[in-house]
């Protein structure tokens, strides 16, 4: 049971004796919601020019930094920075429109650093890993790389403030944080302008181990990509359990890293059959005892 006290009791009796009073409240309370819903009405305009007019900054500040030829990558990071600050300029002006200024918003955000700091931290860690990324340039757009910890690779297509964003193989976008690429191994494939091609292969215990050696380094001489200028080595690399493991290496610009090696692959099989040489597969004898 809800219980008035004397006070609550004598202004809803006024009020419902004097119908007057509601009306003259409601009357009062008009020009505030119009008020109200003016601000509303102009944050939401402000909200939409706002975000068009940032996405036409950031447009052509992308254009005038490709025309100065500066990297994709500082171009892509510069670019999101600009965009974020901006719309922070966007949400301080759309709160001003409701009686909070810059310096109270600030004031709010000081007395709640530390709460924001635990909340945002790996936002805050992904934003320093981006600063060093482009500082350090480990890698650029258009390199392929491969992030050891989660063994996430492909080619980089854009570097933002948080997240770089990696092109796999089989077309699709993955985005990392660069928190995890600032702190953990990255092996970059094309950083380099030349590549090591090693193929393995198997030979009988039996074979003659000099025409071995002779049949892989020809069929590295005889590919066109392969640079003969680099050294080309054909060598025992172990003695295994059911034959001889042989080792080829040859160099190849980067470009062509997996044409050398997947036709290297094929021309030496094709040429151990033509020269005889017995490629063994594991085997396994069983004797059975009555």
């Amino acid at each position: 049971m809800l219980l008035l006290d004397a006070t609550e009791a004598t202004d809803l009796g006024t009020a419902v004796e004097n119908p007057g009073v509601i009306m003259k409240y409601l009357e009062d309370s008009v020009p505030v919601l119009l008020s109200f819903l003016v601000q509303l009405i102009i944050a939401i305009l402000v909200l939409i020019i706002g975000g068009k007019l940032i996405k036409w900054i950031v447009k052509l500040v992308r254009k005038s930094l490709d025309k100065s030829r500066i990297e994709d990558s500082v171009s892509g990071f510069l670019c999101s920075l600009i965009k974020y600050a901006l719309y922070f300029v966007l949400v301080m002006v759309v709160l001003s429109q409701f009686g909070l200024t810059t310096g109270s918003v600030v004031a709010v955000l000081g007395s709640a650093g530390l709460t924001l700091g635990l909340s945002f931290q790996g936002s805050l860690s992904n934003f320093a890993g981006g600063v060093l990324i482009l500082l350090l340039k480990p890698f650029k757009v258009g390199d392929y790389i491969l992030e050891k910890a989660s063994g996430l690779e492909g080619t980089v297509s854009d570097i933002t403030i948080f997240y770089t964003k990696l092109t796999t193989v089989d077309n699709k976008e993955v985005s990392v944080p660069n928190g995890n690429l600032s702190n953990n191994s990255i092996i970059n494939y094309t950083k380099n302008d030349k590549r090591r091609v090693d193929i393995n292969v198997a030979v009988a215990y039996d074979s003659d181990l000099k025409e071995v050696k002779a049949v892989l380094e020809n069929v590295a001489r005889s590919h066109e990509l392969v640079l003969l200028d680099e050294p080309i080595d054909a060598f025992v690399a172990e003695l295994e359990d059911s034959g001889i493991k042989m080792e080829l290496r040859a160099w190849c610009a980067t470009a062509n890293y997996w044409k050398v090696k997947w036709d290297l692959t094929e021309n030496v099989k094709k040429s151990m059959d033509e020269a005889g040489v017995n490629i063994p597969f594991p085997q396994l004898d069983v004797k059975i005892r009555q």
